[in-house]
C-alpha cells in the first residue's frame, strides 16, 4: 500500500480516537444532579419534628429525673399534650407503671411497647379486591382531600396498578380542574361531569369507564362537607350506594383527616363512619403539627386503622402508615 495512504489512515484514526476521548471526558452539565447520587428525602423523624420535639422534650426531662409520683403524672400530661387522648394516655401510663420498670431506660421501652399495642390491628393495608377495585375518598373541606387522591394514585402506579380518577365533587368551583391538574402530574385519566351534576351519576360513570378501559382501580373524589350537615351526608351516602349497587362492593371508603384538628377529628370519624362506612383513615399534615399522637387516639377510640399519613407536599409524601416506624419517630428525642 502506498505510504501516503497509510499516513492518512493513521491520522484519521488518531482524530477519531481523540474525539472519542474528549466526548467521554466532557464535564457534566452544570445544575443537573449526578445520576449516581440519588436525592435523599427527609426521614420520618424529621418530618414529624414538631410532635417529636414537643413530646420528646417533655419525656427527656422526665426520664432524667427520679421516677416518683410527679414522674408518672408528667408522663401522662406529655402524652395528652401530644393528642394521644386522655383515656389512652391514662391506660398507657397505668400499664407502664404496673410493669415496675427499674430505671428510665426500661420505662421508655415499656412506653414504646404500650403505644405499639394500641396500634396493633389488622386491615391496615388497602383491600383492593374488585376489578376494578373501588376507592371512595371523603372528608371535610380543607383537609387536603384532592391532593391526597393524586398522591394515592401515584402510590398505586408505583406498585404497578393503573388507577382512574372520578371527579364527583361537582359543586365546588374548579374542583374538577384541580383534580385534572393533579392527574396530569401523575399521568392518570379523569372522568368528570358538568358543574352541578349529580355526584352519584358521575361516580357511576367513572366506575363504568374504569371497567371498560381495563383499569385496576377507580378512585372517586367527593365534595368536602361538614360532618354535621345531615342533607350533605345523605347525598354522600347515595354516592356509595349507587357505586356499590353497580360494582357489587366498595373496596375502601377512606376518610381524609387533618391531623392539626387533633381530638376534634374523632367526631368527624364517627359521623362519616355512620353515614358511609369508613374503612380507613388518611391522616394528612402530620408534618405541620405538634399533636401527631392523634393517629394513636383515632385507633384507640374508634378501632379505625390509619392506612396512610401525609408528611409533606411532595407527590411521594403520602406513605403507608407503619406503627413501629411512627412510634420510634415520636420517641426518638425521648
Amino acid at each position: 500500500m502506498d505510504p501516503i495512504y497509510i499516513i492518512l489512515i493513521a491520522a484519521a484514526a488518531v482524530i477519531v480516537l481523540a474525539a472519542l476521548i474528549m466526548r467521554f471526558r466532557r464535564p457534566p452539565v452544570v445544575g443537573l444532579p449526578s445520576p449516581t447520587v440519588p436525592a435523599q428525602r427527609p426521614s420520618l423523624p424529621a418530618r414529624l419534628a414538631r410532635t417529636r420535639e414537643a413530646l420528646g422534650g417533655r419525656l427527656r426531662g422526665l426520664f432524667a429525673g427520679s421516677m416518683d409520683a410527679a414522674f408518672w403524672e408528667g408522663l401522662e400530661e406529655a402524652l395528652i399534650a401530644a393528642d394521644i387522648g386522655v383515656t389512652a394516655s391514662t391506660e398507657v401510663v397505668g400499664r407502664v407503671r404496673e410493669s415496675q420498670p427499674p430505671d428510665a431506660g426500661a420505662a421508655r421501652r415499656a412506653l414504646r411497647d404500650e403505644l405499639l399495642n394500641l396500634l396493633d390491628r389488622e386491615g391496615r393495608a388497602l383491600a383492593l379486591v374488585g376489578r376494578p377495585a373501588v376507592v371512595i375518598v371523603v372528608g371535610v373541606n380543607g383537609t387536603g382531600k384532592t391532593t391526597s387522591i393524586a398522591k394515592l394514585a401515584s402510590h398505586m402506579k408505583s406498585l404497578g396498578m393503573e388507577p382512574l380518577l372520578g371527579a364527583a365533587d361537582t359543586f365546588r368551583a374548579a374542583a374538577d380542574q384541580q383534580l385534572r391538574t393533579w392527574a396530569d402530574r401523575v399521568g392518570v385519566e379523569v372522568v368528570g361531569g358538568q358543574s352541578g351534576a349529580d355526584p352519584a351519576s358521575v361516580a357511576f360513570d367513572a366506575y363504568q369507564a374504569a371497567r371498560a378501559r381495563g383499569r385496576d382501580v377507580v378512585i372517586i373524589d367527593t365534595a368536602g362537607r361538614l360532618h354535621s350537615k345531615t342533607n350533605l351526608m345523605d347525598e354522600l351516602s347515595k354516592v356509595v350506594r349507587v357505586v356499590r349497587r353497580e360494582a357489587d362492593q366498595v373496596d375502601e371508603v377512606l376518610l381524609v383527616l387533618d391531623a392539626t384538628t387533633g381530638q376534634n377529628g374523632i367526631a368527624q370519624v364517627r359521623q362519616f363512619t355512620e353515614a358511609v362506612g369508613v374503612t380507613g383513615i388518611i391522616l394528612t399534615k402530620l408534618d405541620g403539627t405538634a399533636r401527631g399522637g392523634v393517629a394513636i387516639a383515632v385507633e384507640r377510640e374508634l378501632g379505625m386503622p390509619v392506612k396512610f399519613i401525609g408528611i409533606g407536599e411532595g407527590m411521594d409524601d403520602l406513605i403507608p402508615f407503619e406503627p413501629e416506624a411512627f412510634v420510634d419517630a415520636l420517641l426518638e428525642d425521648a
